[in-house]
């Protein structure tokens, strides 16, 4: 039997998660960004006339939070008496709300805080965690850490961060690389290897700091380490300098986190960029958005390593056909009150229905900013 359930209520939150150390990368030290000291959350808490609850967010670094939240706020009422199973057609329904200011970027990441928790709601109206729900392939994926190795830290404190990260049960270790001197990059990642042994997982991320030449003697120089993948050796955008960079290094090359749209992707896939591609759902408007470039990425045969939210992401990885990564960073960890469980190298789909997450105490105290609509 058909059953009709209606949104009867949109409530949305900005809130700001202070980081506990001011974060710096390539984009840092060389000088077009500042330390990031906080990431802006944009929540989207969705009610029905059956009574369930869908929770979903999106985020931004450094700038862009304050309009992502105004942004929605402004569409957010198109959903108020829609059923809420209509996920695809509310998706495009709230685009072309807002297609004046574009199909991608800000808008669309607007619209995955709602889109996310439609989704949450569709999986907790089932039963299901949002991994079985999709289709899931397995009931773990391989993690890897990131936030133990920026280059703000000291290389001890990396060091200590990587063994600390594989003695929890992570099962690779990223660090940034990008630094102004090549020389400073070489040696943080020999000392990473040698301390880590051959047997962990090992790669680096660039942050689009190095030009083509640079790339390519960087990463001739790499090889020896055997990394897992080299990540956004060349701006996010030049597809023909990361599709030379993949067809002549050994050395895998995964992009595609500052892609703001399927669109963006889809050119990536087209000129063969990418060895890995990393979308990120909150970034290219949620998981409908995600489900489709996840269909092309697997035509093309792709490895997939999604960026950050490990939260949304490891349902995502978990449907994906092939086998995947997904990004292990502690930072939106005291928003909710569950954890995600880590085991031998991989991070467990939890089994509770949704997303299997609850708002913690503490996110009133980091909120700047709600807006509710009811019908």
């Amino acid at each position: 039997m058909t059953t009709t359930d209606r949104i009867d209520r949109v409530r949305l939150s900005s809130v700001l998660l202070p980081l506990a150390t001011p974060i710096s990368d390539a984009k840092v030290l060389t000088g077009r960004q500042r330390p990031m000291t906080e990431v802006a959350i944009l929540f989207a808490e969705i009610d029905t006339a059956d009574g369930l609850h869908g929770l979903g967010f999106a985020y931004s670094k450094r700038a862009g939070g304050r309009g992502q939240y105004a942004h929605a706020g402004e569409v957010a009422a198109e959903l108020l008496g829609e059923d809420p199973s209509d996920i695809a057609r509310l998706w495009e329904k709230l685009v072309w709300a807002g297609a004046s200011v574009g199909r991608s970027g800000l808008s669309v990441q607007a619209i995955a805080a709602l889109d996310i928790a439609l989704w949450d709601l569709k999986a907790k109206r089932a039963g299901l965690p949002l991994a079985k729900l999709l289709g899931a392939y397995r009931d773990s994926v391989r993690c890897y850490n990131t936030s133990g190795g920026f280059l703000h830290a000291p290389l001890e404190e990396v060091l200590a961060n990587a063994a600390a990260a594989v003695g929890r049960g992570i099962g690779g270790i990223k660090i940034k690389v990008g630094h102004p001197d090549a020389r400073v990059d070489l040696a943080r990642v020999k000392a990473v290897r040698d301390k880590l042994g051959e047997d962990v997982l090992l790669m680096v991320d660039a942050n689009q700091q190095w030009d083509r030449p640079t790339a390519q003697r960087l990463g001739r120089a790499l090889e020896e380490f055997a990394l897992t993948w080299i990540e956004e050796p060349l701006d996010a955008y030049d597809h023909a300098g990361h599709a030379a960079l993949a067809a002549s290094l050994d050395t895998p090359i995964a992009t595609g986190e500052m892609l703001t749209s399927v669109a963006e992707h889809a050119e990536l896939i087209r000129v063969g960029a990418a060895d890995i591609i990393q979308p990120d759902a909150p970034r290219i408007g949620g998981i409908t958005p995600f489900l489709r470039l996840a269909a092309l990425a697997d035509h093309n045969r792709l490895q997939l390593a999604p960026h950050f939210a490990m939260e949304i992401h490891l349902h995502l990885a978990a449907a994906y056909p092939q086998e995947p990564w997904v990004e292990h960073f502690e930072w939106l960890e005291p928003l909710f009150n569950e954890r995600l469980e880590i085991r031998d190298g991989r991070m467990l789909v939890p089994d509770r229905p949704g997303l299997g997450l609850t708002l913690s105490d503490r996110v009133p105290g980091w909120t700047a900013d709600t807006c509710e609509f009811t019908s």
